[in-house]
């Protein structure tokens, strides 16, 4: 297919795309990414496939759109409306509404709001866009997600999709990089290494073929962000993978990515048959004379393997483990050819930039870090999701503005995942851009932010961050192998009541050789948890230590619980969370806690509304 065809498959893509948002048939879209089918969006989509056939209602899937907490969401599109939105939907709630906004019966639910013109305010529903955890966001990479059907490429095509690509062909290799120096855009997977700068280096190195990697291998817990983006988007990966293979004349593309996310990788696939049959990929894409072909390689869920060595060597069918570098993988990288390798967010962003220009791009963001960043917001605020901000946001505005705050009293956040650190309540106003979080003593990594409230032990945090990090050692360096497993033993001892001052002392020697010592940058930042916690949060590991108290009641061995009698009302809200049988009462009457058969799961602590529940510290002789 030459360009012209092309053309005229975009043209009669965008015409169907506005038939059907003006469609007088109904039209109904369910919220099927993971979030959505972990709430039950399966359920809604098997009930209206059964229950109506195609001629009476169409039915769309859609990715996630970004409030996770709300899921599953519906839209109803009928009789010539906008596409108003439902959230919470089960299967008898999406019968009810479908009657109703589409029988036209009376019906008392209203949507939460609508996916027309923003300026719009239909009935007192106000645009989907106002909702106050929206309202805070810039969404560049997230502009398809919950909007566009991710397994049909005339959704893509219709909304501008592969433009960047056509700009792309339409000038040289050096104009491409030079558009993406202007962007400014920096790596999306933690670094933030220059694009640009990779591409230049991979592009002059000697040797042929070039590669190009999408490393997907997300395995930060609490992150969700690639794989949310893939399976809202994943022709905007795939553009993105072609206009980097032409910045740096790779032919052969890989897509590393976890086999625990089925979903994105059958939408990955779904994607790119559908790009094959129209000459956007192989030989000669779009008459060009460019050919790039992708692979989708299945990880086993290593996490060392999102060190970009590591991810090679696994490629490449050999053990993942990192290696010294020089070189570095855009001279000498898979099979010892010159190698790019970016994170999907960084890719998924070339098409925006190469369609609307660097300049556009360079007018979000800061002078130093330009450009927008999507984060899971996860933890104890109020509002989880996946958004997208400018950089140079602040965290008060992340956590409060578009997270809604915590219901219990504000502590901590952590970026970066178990690379990143935890910043406090003194660091609200920090802006989130690379060189701000890396003078705090934490990185953005590939944009987890996990929220605590006063319930979390932050020397607990470290604890489960650091074991996290020690069995997921790839075990080739002594500093990783042994210096994470010592930390932890320690870390095990202060939440025993076991330490001493000396292991304090023990714990920051430990971090910083590790951080010296270690080859690759996951076990360089492997210490950053236990680094932060105990710089921004040293009255914690004091009481522990010097008292044999956790103050948050968290560490089992430090605690025992009781029932405060005079805040308890009886409300048995305890009484069926507890797994031990350990609360007992009647209702409405103060309720009584066996200390010998609790297990200290902290289950009724969490679940009481009255702070009724109290964690006594225990002595220890």
């Amino acid at each position: 297919m030459n360009i012209n065809s092309f053309n005229e498959v975009q043209r009669r893509s965008a015409e169907s795309w506005q038939a059907l948002q003006q469609s007088p048939d109904p039209v109904v879209y369910v919220g099927m990414g993971s979030c959505g089918l972990a709430s039950g969006a399966g359920a809604v989509w098997e009930s209206l496939q059964q229950s109506y056939s195609p001629k009476k209602i169409q039915l769309i899937k859609v990715g996630c759109i970004g409030p996770c907490y709300l899921e599953p969401f519906m839209d109803i599109q009928a009789h010539g409306s906008p596409r108003l939105s439902f959230n919470n939907v089960d299967p008898a709630r999406a019968e009810k509404l479908i009657k109703g906004y589409v029988g036209r019966e009376k019906v008392k639910m209203k949507p939460i709001a609508h996916l027309g013109d923003p300026e719009q305010n239909l009935d007192g529903t106000r645009s989907f866009w106002d909702l106050p955890m929206l309202k805070g966001q810039e969404r560049i990479v997230l502009r398809n997600c919950g909007i566009v059907d991710p397994e049909n490429i005339e959704h893509y095509l219709a909304r501008d999709g592969f433009q960047g690509l056509l700009n792309s062909l339409e000038k040289s290799a050096e104009k491409v990089i030079e558009e993406i120096k202007i962007a400014g855009l920096r790596g999306r997977g933690g670094a933030g290494f220059p694009a640009y700068r990779k591409w230049e280096f991979c592009r002059n190195a000697p040797g042929s073929p070039k590669y190009l990697i999408c490393n997907a291998d997300e395995g930060d817990p609490g992150a969700f962000m690639n794989r949310s983006l893939i399976e809202g988007d994943p022709f905007a990966l795939l553009e993105g993978m072609l206009i980097a293979a032409y910045g740096i004349g790779a032919s052969q593309g890989y897509i590393y990515i976890r086999a625990e996310y089925p979903l994105a990788i059958e939408r990955l696939r779904i994607a790119m048959a559908q790009m094959d049959k129209l000459g956007l990929l192989g030989k000669d894409i779009l008459g060009s004379g460019f050919d790039f072909d992708i692979t989708i390689k299945e990880g086993a869920g290593a996490f060392v393997c999102g060190e970009e060595t590591a991810l090679i060597a696994s490629i490449e069918g050999q053990r993942g483990m990192p290696r010294s570098r020089p070189p570095f993988p855009a001279i000498s990288g898979l099979h010892g050819k010159p190698t790019t390798i970016h994170n999907v967010e960084t890719l998924a962003t070339l098409p925006n930039i190469m369609r609307n220009g660097g300049v556009w791009y360079s007018g979000f963001g800061t002078e130093q870090s330009k450009g927008t960043k999507t984060f899971s917001l996860v933890g104890k605020v109020r509002r989880t999701g996946l958004i997208e901000v400018p950089l140079g946001t602040t965290l008060r505005q992340i956590i409060f503005d578009i997270g809604s705050g915590t219901r219990k009293p504000f502590k901590a956040v952590q970026t970066g995942g178990p690379s990143g650190g935890c910043l406090s309540e003194e660091h609200l106003d920090l802006p989130i851009d690379y060189q701000s979080l890396q003078d705090a003593g934490t990185i953005m990594g590939s944009g987890g932010l996990i929220v605590m409230d006063e319930h979390s032990c932050m020397v607990d945090v470290a604890q489960y961050f650091l074991r996290f990090t020690s069995k997921e050692s790839c075990g080739k360096c002594v500093p990783c192998r042994i210096g994470t497993r010592k930390m932890v033993e320690i870390l095990e001892n202060v939440t025993a009541g076991k330490a001493n001052l000396a292991d304090l002392d023990t714990l920051e020697s430990l971090a910083a050789t590790i951080s010296k010592g270690s080859l690759c940058g996951l076990g360089q930042t492997a210490a950053n948890p236990v680094r932060t916690t105990i710089q921004y949060f040293r009255d914690e590991y004091l009481a522990h230590i010097e008292e044999n108290r956790c103050p948050a009641a968290v560490c089992r061995d430090l605690v025992e619980y009781k029932v405060i009698v005079d805040k308890c009302t009886g409300c048995q809200r305890c009484v069926e969370a507890c797994p031990s049988g350990a609360i007992t009462g009647p209702k409405s009457e103060p309720h009584n806690l066996d200390k010998e058969k609790c297990i200290k799961c902290r289950a009724c602590y969490e679940i009481c509304r009255f702070d009724a529940i109290a964690g006594d510290a225990i002595v220890i002789e």
